[in-house]
């Protein structure tokens, strides 16, 4: 399939996310430091390389498992219509749970994952997610706690793809068409 040409220009550096990881963590810990065993639920599939560094900096049992939930496909614009591709192997009744989620940009896919994970009648749930786009929100959701406020732009690298590519780039890249403005 052909792409439009394109490149990326980086936005937000591989040190600023590692600082930003930590710092996350250290909230998250504090926050959980009651808890018996933090079941960690990653947002499948952006949320991959993050979710492997937060856990790691988590001063705490924790117990990781996935989901995979999408409302975009290989497009750059929701659908609006999620889909849950790849559900939870673990139980999480009266358990503790952090979902980390990649980006969060129109809401609705967060929105219904909350959702869904509510109704298995968690003892608490938080959302943690690595970018924050409000100015896209179409849903009224928000992350309790958020690595990066960004802009309206599209974003590829650290996890997160654009067509199944750059997700293996140690930093937020914002993607710029080059063929923008051509006549």
């Amino acid at each position: 399939m052909p792409h439009r040409p394109y490149v990326i220009d980086q936005m937000i550096s591989a040190k600023a996310i590692a600082a930003r990881v930590e710092a996350l963590a250290r909230e998250i810990t504090t926050h959980y430091a009651d808890c018996d065993k933090l079941v960690v639920v990653g947002l499948l599939r952006g949320s991959f390389v993050f979710i492997a560094d937060l856990v790691r900096e988590i001063h705490l049992p924790v117990e990781v498992d996935f989901l995979e939930a999408s409302s975009y496909g290989d497009a750059m614009h929701s659908s609006r219509e999620v889909k849950i591709l790849k559900d939870l192997r673990g139980e999480i009744a009266g358990r503790d749970v952090l979902v980390v989620e990649d980006i969060v940009d129109t809401g609705f896919t967060l929105h219904h994952v909350v959702k869904l994970l509510k109704s298995r009648e968690p003892a608490r749930l938080e959302v943690c997610a690595l970018l924050d786009k409000p100015s896209r929100r179409e849903v009224p959701i928000k992350a309790t706690w958020t690595g990066f406020e960004i802009p309206d732009e599209f974003v590829v690298g650290y996890g997160i793809d654009f067509a199944q590519r750059n997700r293996n780039l140690p930093y937020i890249g914002k993607v710029r068409f080059t063929d923008e403005g051509a006549a």
